[in-house]
Order: C-alpha cells, then structure tokens, then sequence
C-alpha cells in the first residue's frame, strides 16, 4: 500500500484528549464569527455619520458575502491538499486587518472593505476551520465533533452582536473598543491554530491547479438537502442581521443599539441550543424541523411588519436562529458521516457557497426593494420569497425519502 496517498490525521489519543482538541478548534471558528456580526448593532452609527440608504446598508453587508463566496472554493480546496494550518494562519491574519479597518472607517468604501476581509475570514474558517474540528475529533466523535463545528459558529455569531451592543450602549468610543477587543480575540485564534494537532505532515497535492470544489457522485443528494434547508434559515438571520436594526428603529421606535445586538445574540443562542435539543433525532426529522422554524420566522416578520410589536421581531429572530442553526447540524452530519476526508472541507465550502449566495442577494434585493417601494413593501416581498422557497425545501425532501 502506498502509505503517501492517505490523509493526515491528528495522533490517536484518548476521548478526554481529542475532546479538548475538539474544542480548541472549535474556539478558533467562534472568534472569527464573532467578527463576521459584531457590526450589527454598529449599523445605525455609521449610518448617521456617513448617512447612506438601506440599499447602501444591505449592499454593505452583501461585500461580507462576496468576500466569503470568492474564499470558500479556494480554501476548501488548499485545505485539502495542504492542511488546514497554512489555511487557517492567512484567514486569521485577514480577520486582523478587518478589525483596524472598521476601528478606523471614514467611509462607506472601508466599511465595505472591511466587510470583504471579514467575509473572507469567514470563507476559511467555515471550510478548513470547521475541517479541522471534525479531524481533531477523529473516527470515534465525528457527530460530537460536527455538532461542535456547527455550535462554535452559531454561537461566535450571537456573541458578536451582543457584545458590541453592550460597548455601544454606554462607552465613549464603542467602534474603536468594540475591535480592539475582537483583535485580541483574533491573536488569541492564531496562537491555537499554530499549537493543534493537526495533520502533522502535509495532505497529498492533487494534479492540476485549483477549481471549482466538486464531490463524487454519491453524495451530491446529501448536498442538496443540506442547502435547501440551510439557505432559507441563513437568509432569514441574514435578514435580522442586516434590516432588524431598521425595522427597529423606523417601525418599533426603538433606536437602542444593545436592543438590536441582543436580538441578533438571541437568534443566535436559539440556533445553538436547539442543535443540542435534536442531536439524537434523525438528519431527516431535523431538516423538518429546519423549515418549519424558518416559515414561522417568516409567519413573525409578517406580523412585525403588520402588528408592529417589538415581541413579535424576537419570536421571528428566536424561529430564524433555529431555523439555521437546524439547516447547518443537519447538512454538517450529513457531509462527516458520507464524505471521506480528503473531500470533506470541498464539501462544507459547497454547503456554505449554496447557502450563502442565497444569504447575500436575498437580503440585498429587499434593501433596493425597501428604497423604491417602503419598509413594509420591501420587507413583504423578502418574506413571501422566502416562505415559498423553505415550504418548496421541504417537499423536495419529503418527495425524496418517498422515493427512497
């Protein structure tokens, strides 16, 4: 056997071992997420001292989607071939420019800058990032490592938000604190991503420059299913993250920038805790549940727009969270238990690349759509979309293990 053309693995060692390795990894994926929406509740401060449109403001927001769109192909694929350090180190370092970007912004054009850099930070962590947490957790904890991969970034995304709503609310010079503070938390990412058991020698280099990420055949179906649940709940948190400020403001009067941070922080922590509610239930009931919490988040936002109470925003960012939180567990566990190694971070960058674009237009479109026809009109479009896209979702699903 030629013992060259298998992948490196992290060194057995016991369960009590790899999990702290599990879990270390998983830090390094939660400080980069808690970058990628810390800005939320920064939004309406820029947006008062530079004085752009929600058009301007979800085209903002879409640069971080571009950013981790451009990434993912490339670093699902040099992860692969060359392990997931010399991937990792770049994206962190990307991450670090971000923070003294948006610390320092005088313009539109550095925020968009800055939202790039993040989206590509982003872009590596949730290909060799989450890679990396699942090799660490070995062929024993696969499923503990992916709930783990799924919970760091779910949870980095609540935090960011909620703490830069703290800092917002009552320091002096909250943009400038707010990351510095994530800068620390960045080097701190870079010091455990030179220091974990990973692939101790480099990953077999494939022929032929880099391309599109592909998996085989046999496993495009588990894809499918992933992306059709994951994409309509990462659009509606995309959605909170990006207009719940305005919705916020311009509906409910309520302009407080730690109410909008701990909205996003609550859609967040519903996403995180409702993956450990299902971790024992099967792949297929928690795409089912996926969609259903989503279409109810978009039942909420209807009656937000509507009703025009600040209790039913909440209800539809708690559903929104659970609905990506639930999308991204089951299409996780599907690529750990069906995709060999060596294609395995390909496979999560296709999930995201699927998920993502949906996450990036959506939201930009209803920004455009807000400017030309109002709050309500534009926010009622994004939600019938979205609607009959997740219920479409899970039909396909249901349509498929019928045929099975």
């Amino acid at each position: 056997m030629n013992t060259s053309a298998l992948p490196s693995t992290p060194p057995a060692g016991d369960a009590s071992t790899r999990g702290r390795s599990i879990l270390l990894a998983a830090s390094i994926v939660t400080a980069v997420f808690v970058l990628s929406n810390s800005v939320t509740p920064l939004y309406t401060l820029w947006q008062q001292q530079f004085g752009f449109s929600s058009g301007t403001l979800t085209a903002i927001f879409a640069a971080y989607i571009g950013g981790l769109l451009v990434t993912l192909p490339v670093a699902g694929q040099l992860s692969d071939r060359l392990g997931r350090r010399p991937v990792l180190l770049p994206g962190l370092a990307s991450a670090l420019v971000a923070c003294a970007l948006f610390a320092t912004a005088r313009s539109v054009a550095t925020l968009m800058i800055g939202r790039l850099l993040t989206g590509v930070a982003v872009g590596v962590v949730v290909s060799a990032g989450m890679a990396a947490v699942v090799d660490v957790g070995g062929a024993v904890l696969k499923r503990k490592a992916s709930l783990a991969a799924s919970v760091a970034m779910v949870l980095g995304a609540g935090l960011g938000p909620l703490g830069a709503g703290v800092i917002a609310q009552w320091a002096h010079a909250p943009i400038p604190m707010t990351f510095a503070i994530e800068a620390g938390l960045i080097v701190l990412a870079g010091i455990v991503a030179m220091t974990l058991p990973l692939a101790p020698r480099p990953r077999p280099r494939a022929t032929g420059g880099l391309r599109m990420p592909t998996i085989p055949a046999s496993n495009r179906g588990h894809l499918v299913q992933g992306i059709a649940i994951f994409a309509p709940g990462l659009t509606a948190t995309s959605f909170v993250l990006a207009l719940g400020p305005t919705l916020l403001s311009r509906l409910l009067g309520v302009s407080s920038p730690l109410v909008a941070g701990a909205t996003a922080c609550v859609m967040f922590l519903a996403a995180t805790g409702v993956q450990f509610m299902v971790r024992s239930v099967s792949v297929r009931t928690t795409f089912y549940l996926g969609g259903a919490a989503t279409a109810g988040a978009m039942i909420g936002l209807l009656c937000v727009i509507y009703l025009g109470h600040p209790a039913w925003l909440a209800a539809a960012a708690i559903l929104a969270g659970a609905g990506q939180g639930l999308g991204q567990l089951g299409g996780l566990t599907l690529i750990s238990l069906h995709v060999q190694e060596t294609r395995r971070a390909e496979a999560i960058s296709l999930l995201n690349m699927g998920a993502y674009a949906s996450a990036g237009l959506l939201p930009m479109l209803s920004g455009f759509a807000i400017d030309s026809v109002g709050l309500r009109g534009g926010a009622t479009l994004f939600a019938g979309v979205l609607l009959v896209s997740v219920l479409v979702a899970v039909w396909h699903i249901a349509h498929r293990a019928g045929r099975a």
